[in-house]
């Protein structure tokens, strides 16, 4: 009896863009490129990866929607591809389409929110300039303004967390931040709409945004953390979930 032997499968075809990324990933990851560098010409990537034109292009556009690459229009020496430092939008749009297909629980995103805010609460406490400040209070100027409209809070308490996790001090806790929270912004924005009653909420998010305020002012940083965990962790159990839940009563 002949033994058995492992079914057959087609070999899987990488489209030929696909592996122009991957050599282009590889030179980036082993340093031969740097942010601010230029990528060969398109007849000279053409020739160097022994691919077509078109290929190199396709290749060339993704890195561009990505942010890692940044277009010169001109002629000469001014024009061509650079690489540019990875900007928070561009993950940010990866993360939002990613979180959206992978439907992520809302409990682990609210324990990423919690853990990365947390830390975040805690450095802006230590190294918060005066310019960090200012822009913290204008956001809570926003969220306290007499008849603002849900949509703008919601808009002004994002900028509010990112201005947190910014003036921390450091850029991928930042990035971080800033994608997971536009990730979640259909989100927490229907969740204020689903509120029969908004107000007691809204006074809610208020008070506890100004104590957190208050705690980096004072450059408290055990208490900013302790403020802005129990602020994430609490808005999403007593509010979002609730809110949810109530338009949608299947939903877990």
């Amino acid at each position: 009896m002949a033994e058995a032997t492992a079914a057959w499968e087609p070999v899987p075809r990488s489209r030929t863009f696909e592996l122009v990324l991957a050599r282009i990933e590889e030179q980036i990851l082993a340093g031969n490129l740097r942010v601010g560098d230029k990528l060969p010409p398109e007849r000279e990537l053409v020739e160097l990866l022994g691919v077509s034109r078109a290929a190199v292009r396709e290749a060339l556009r993704v890195l561009e929607a990505h942010g890692v690459l940044r277009s010169r229009v001109g002629t000469g020496s001014n024009s061509g591809s650079v690489i540019a430092a990875m900007p928070s939008h561009g993950l940010t749009q990866l993360l939002r389409l990613h979180m959206a297909l992978a439907n992520f629980p809302l409990g682990d995103v609210v324990e990423v929110r919690a853990t990365l805010e947390r830390s975040s609460a805690r450095l802006a406490a230590e190294r918060a300039t005066e310019d960090d400040l200012a822009r913290m209070r204008e956001d809570l100027a926003c969220m306290d303004a007499a008849g603002v409209a849900r949509e703008e809070f919601n808009d002004c308490d994002t900028d509010f967390h990112v201005a947190i996790a910014e003036a921390g001090g450091n850029r991928m806790i930042a990035d971080m931040t800033i994608a997971v929270r536009n990730a979640v912004r259909h989100t927490l924005l229907s969740a204020f709409h689903s509120l029969p009653d908004w107000e007691p909420v809204a006074a809610r998010l208020r008070a506890e945004h100004h104590a957190i305020y208050d705690a980096i002012v004072e450059g408290d940083a055990e208490r900013a953390g302790d403020l802005v965990e129990s602020h994430i962790r609490g808005f999403h159990q007593d509010v979002v979930r609730t809110a949810l839940q109530a338009a949608d009563p299947g939903r877990s």
